[in-house]
């Protein structure tokens, strides 16, 4: 993990993450992608919102954990993107 703070508001604090998944991971979706984006969201409800205005698939299902609160599309090529908003202080 990466801790940083945002450049217009340092009070703000932020974090990037890279993780390994184990070979056979199905979290990336279905085939065998080798990886998958995750996008950090202010608003996952209103980016989910405009996503599906613009006429995008949104997944239906959803989590929330002590990192925060995730969503996923998956792209024309069939990609799993990860949406995630922050939980305080990530």
């Amino acid at each position: 993990m990466f801790d940083w703070r945002q450049p217009q508001d340092p009070e703000r604090p932020g974090s990037t993450v890279w993780s390994l998944f184990k070979r056979d991971t199905k979290y990336f979706g279905p085939g065998e992608p080798a990886f998958m984006l995750n996008y950090r969201v202010d608003d996952l409800d209103a980016m989910i919102a405009k996503l599906q205005a613009e006429g995008i698939h949104v997944g239906p299902e959803r989590s929330q954990d002590e990192n925060g609160r995730f969503a996923w599309v998956t792209d024309p090529e069939g990609h799993r993107i990860e949406l995630w908003e922050p939980a305080p202080g990530h």
